[in-house]
């Protein structure tokens, strides 16, 4: 867990630390927004939510991602993903998250909502053009979201209706044969501005980064992604809002990621698809007529299709001659959701105890479908010892589930300077499933959730916050063979408790949030799996354990400071210690030992310059520390820094930017397995898939009124 000094990358970050004070400034009043954080129920700032959570902004997103979510995780502390499939939707938040596709029940423990519409364990769909911001609460979040909340909550809201007239189309190019083109204009509709819309498309394609020396393609692992937003607002008074939003999403990416020798170039005869296809919508009502209280109502849809193929031998017939090893693996996946959420919060004249106190209760259900079909087939032979074996193993299940949760929240002013929250859901979750392996189940459970807060203001611009939440993740069954006695799993239960300080300092122009938390995780989740049979890849066996204990410590902070009308600079950097206290699993005793895809630290700074003549230029330097890839075997991956740049020149109307990601093209990796596929003795070896090597690019974007 020590940083590589030596790394040029490392030297850079602490240059930009050590500079920073050079920059005199006079502070800006209005340097730093109030940051408004939507995934909240009652939409506080940063500063008013007792929690630990980030906020990245349009402006920011546009700098640093091109294309999707995930080149935005490196900067969020604690935050890393699992690199199992093309691209992230796997998240892990404090060491919470899930590393590969579901079996049977989805079941997450990080929740993902685009536009209030639930993504959660898919969210391939991140594509971030036309973005207004992206939410990260660490940290349970059960009084809010319930059991998909286990560790932490993902919320992307798309650019929102206004009622100015405006639109802007973008245009990027790059290597990989990258190209993209993005459209979006909205205004007001009527002549007084009661109804406004907005609409954005975009697509984006590129080779992916590998080349198959097998087939002679440079596209095997390519992108082809495409997004529809719309969004209509419409405010025929002061006391009613109506929002729908629509999304339309269309990931067809090619999946030929793993190399035998663990590089850049594939030897696969088959290469598979990482595609997902969802259309989804959210209808929003807000009601303040009443004096006591207001009224939302949040309606959701959404419908996904998920196909996921891959080469499981990663080879051809050449690779392994005179051997005949040929696997494949494909999984086709329909998801439907339905959600209705019911609230009623307290207005100013509502508010109990001598007007001291907010309230607000809610209902919440929803209903999830989840259709699978999984083929994998294989042929083995072996001419020296003569020995023939062939697979056709296909399978389907059908899974659905109804959740119904009440909750509440309190927030009472002790005084002018001190507050006190509460915060409680209660969740039903019944269901229903049943497989072409006669295997049908239909498990119920009650659980519930909750926190509470003290928050206490210091001064101007100086609050802190100690917290103690309950989380909860429900149980479920594991399908096929597995080991005995590991059939069913229990509910998870994550208690924590964590403090912090959330500052506005120097007129404003410097913000400085930290916190420090502990976490105890009771008959902990964990996803583990084995070989069923040697030399067959499409044979691994998935499969949820408790743990009996885990254990979490950390901290996390971020630092940004408009050091004068041109600089700015950013640090985020966050620290963990996750580990198994208890835990026996099929491959021995875990415990003491790190949890997995749990890096001790990351780290992400930055240095923007903006001139008033219109010049641009942007570096930020991301780094992380190494972590076990699974909790199946010991596999580590390396530390890494990546290095990201942007130079341009911003007029009234137009814009013209150079970039490049991963400049300095570090090698990495984002995700591992450790087991044999190589015939005919099939050795123990550690397979990686490598992030993206450096990318180079321009965008142009002309914008209009």
């Amino acid at each position: 867990m020590l940083l590589r000094f030596d790394s040029p990358i490392v030297a850079a970050a602490i240059f930009l630390a050590l500079a920073t004070p050079s920059f005199a400034a006079e502070p800006d009043e209005d340097a730093i927004d109030e940051i408004i954080v939507t995934a909240d129920f009652r939409e506080r700032t940063v500063n008013e939510l007792p929690a630990s959570v980030s906020v990245l902004n349009a402006e920011f997103v546009r700098q640093s991602a091109v294309q999707h979510f995930e080149e935005l995780i490196n900067v969020i502390p604690n935050l890393n993903w699992s690199g199992d499939g093309h691209r992230a939707r796997y998240f892990q938040i404090r060491g919470v998250g899930e590393l590969e596709q579901y079996e049977g029940a989805p079941n997450p423990s990080i929740g993902f909502l685009i536009d209030d519409i639930d993504f959660s364990g898919i969210g391939t769909v991140a594509t971030m053009f036309d973005v207004d911001s992206v939410e990260v609460l660490r940290g349970s979040q059960g009084s809010r979201y319930g059991a998909n909340a286990l560790g932490g909550l993902i919320y992307v809201r798309s650019a929102a209706p206004s009622a100015e007239r405006n639109g802007r189309v973008q245009l990027t190019a790059g290597d990989d044969d990258a190209i993209a083109v993005g459209l979006a204009f909205g205004g007001a509709i009527d002549a007084d501005e009661k109804t406004t819309f907005r609409i954005s498309a975009q697509k984006h394609e590129s080779d992916g980064f590998r080349r198959n020396r097998y087939l002679n393609r440079d596209d095997t692992n390519g992108r082809d992604e495409s997004a529809i937003r719309f969004g209509l607002r419409h405010t025929p008074s002061a006391t009613f809002e109506a929002n729908l939003s629509i999304l339309y999403s269309d990931i067809n990416d090619g999946y030929d990621a793993f190399a035998l020798d663990n590089s850049y170039d594939m030897l696969s005869d088959k290469p598979g698809k990482d595609a997902q296809r969802s259309t989804g919508a959210s209808l929003r009502f807000d009601w303040s007529a009443l004096d006591l209280m207001s009224v939302t109502s949040v309606t959701t849809f959404a419908n996904s299709d998920i196909d996921f193929s891959f080469d499981a031998d990663w080879g051809n017939t050449g690779s392994w001659a005179p051997v005949t090893y040929d696997y494949i693996s494909s999984s086709k996946r329909k998801r439907q959701t339905a959600s209705q959420e019911l609230r009623v919060a307290s207005n100013d004249a509502g508010r109990l105890f001598g007007g001291t106190t907010e309230w607000l209760v809610g209902l919440y259900v929803q209903d999830l479908e989840d259709e699978l079909q999984t083929v994998n087939l294989g042929d083995y032979y072996d001419p020296f010892y003569d020995f023939a074996d062939s697979l056709d193993d296909r399978f389907g299940s059908h899974y659905d589930a109804t959740s119904t949760a009440l909750f509440g929240q309190l927030e009472s002013d002790i005084n002018e300077t001190t507050r006190l929250g509460f915060g409680l859901r209660v969740e039903h979750r019944s269901t229903g499933y049943s497989d072409t392996a006669a295997l049908a189940a239909g498990p119920s459970e009650t659980m519930w959730g909750g926190e509470v807060s003290l928050s206490h203001d210091h001064g101007p611009g100086l609050t802190s916050f100690v917290r103690l939440s309950k989380g909860y993740k429900a149980g479920g069954f594991n399908l096929g063979s597995v080991p005995p006695g590991r059939r069913d799993y229990d509910e998870e239960r994550l208690w924590s408790i964590e403090t912090g300080i959330k500052s506005s300092l120097a007129g404003g122009a410097l913000a400085l949030n930290a916190a420090l938390f502990y976490s105890r995780r009771d008959d902990q989740q964990v996803r583990t799996s084995f070989q069923l049979v040697p030399g067959d890849p499409a044979s691994f066996v998935f499969f949820t354990d408790n743990a009996a204990q885990g254990r979490t410590l950390g901290a996390e902070a971020e630092l940004r400071w408009f050091v004068s009308d041109a600089w700015e600079i950013y640090a985020n950097a966050g620290w963990l210690d996750a580990s198994f206290d208890e835990f026996l699993a099929p491959q021995g005793d875990l415990g003491g030992r790190d949890q997995a895809h749990a890096p001790g630290y990351t780290i992400a700074t930055g240095a923007a310059y903006r001139n008033v003549n219109g010049f641009f230029a942007r570096l930020d330097v991301t780094a992380i520390d190494a972590f076990y890839f699974d909790v199946s075997h010991d596999q580590r991956s390396q530390a890494y820094e990546l290095l990201h740049a942007r130079v341009g020149y911003e007029g009234d109307s137009w814009l013209l930017s150079l970039w490049a990601r991963n400049l300095l093209d570090e090698i990495y990796a984002v995700r591992g397995f450790y087991f044999g596929n190589q015939p005919p003795d099939f050795p123990d070896t550690l397979y990686t898939r490598l992030g993206d090597p450096r990318h180079v690019g321009v965008t142009i974007e002309k914008r209009f009124d």
